[in-house]
């Protein structure tokens, strides 16, 4: 009886641990079909808060006024301002986060704010009262535009003292919160995070309209 054959350790047998393996293609997480990177939806699923990849297809069986209050939510993709709604810097300081960045969605399940905002461990969920969010944010336009679950109030303290707030998709949120893990460094985050920032609010600046809700009379 012979033993088993030696492993190949010439090039030939190396060559699979050498090299990165390609990455394996997204599918959508209720039927499985391959989906592209740019070309695929989210859905919230609010019993777990979490984020689901779907195809179009998928997607669109959710994104009716009928689905909004099952297990499965979809992801709008508006971009809303309000530059009439500032936040002074009295309003932040009441807030007590301790970075410049903060977003906020209302949680149908527990109906009320929920505010998280970007660490080096990810999303932290802010502990002061959320009746502290509603007097500050909750006369807001956008607030009132504001779908449960699937979207969220975005804030960012800018260098020069101003608080800009903008009505976004949900999925972008966490997107940031994972870039910034990824660039995260020192206690403010360092130069690399802090372009990253201003890169990714740029991109927020240039799709956010202002709706008829929020112009001027």
């Amino acid at each position: 009886m012979t033993g088993p054959a030696a492993p190949a350790t010439g090039p030939r047998g190396l060559r699979r641990f050498a090299g990165p393996r390609p990455p394996r293609p997204e599918t959508c997480e209720l039927c499985g079909v391959v989906v592209p990177p740019d070309g695929h939806r989210h859905l919230v699923e609010t019993e777990r808060r979490a984020l689901v990849c779907a195809c179009t297809a998928c997607g669109l069986l959710f994104d009716r006024p009928g689905a909004r209050t099952g297990r499965y939510r979809a992801v709008p993709d508006r971009y809303l301002a309000d530059p009439g709604h500032g936040i002074d810097a009295a309003a932040w300081e009441t807030l007590r986060i301790p970075v410049s960045v903060a977003f906020l969605f209302r949680n149908a399940a527990l109906d009320r704010l929920v505010a998280l905002y970007p660490s080096p461990a990810g999303a932290t969920e802010s502990e002061l009262d959320p009746q502290v969010w509603e007097s500050v944010l909750g006369s807001g336009r956008l607030a009132g535009l504001l779908e449960p679950d699937v979207e969220a109030l975005l804030l960012h303290r800018t260098p020069d003292g101003r608080t800009t707030c903008h009505l976004v998709p949900i999925d972008i949120c966490y997107r940031l919160v994972g870039r910034m893990r990824l660039t995260w460094q020192g206690f403010d985050g360092g130069a690399e995070a802090r372009a990253a920032l201003d890169e990714f609010f740029a991109q927020v600046e240039r799709r956010a309209r202002i709706p008829a809700e929020a112009r001027p009379s």
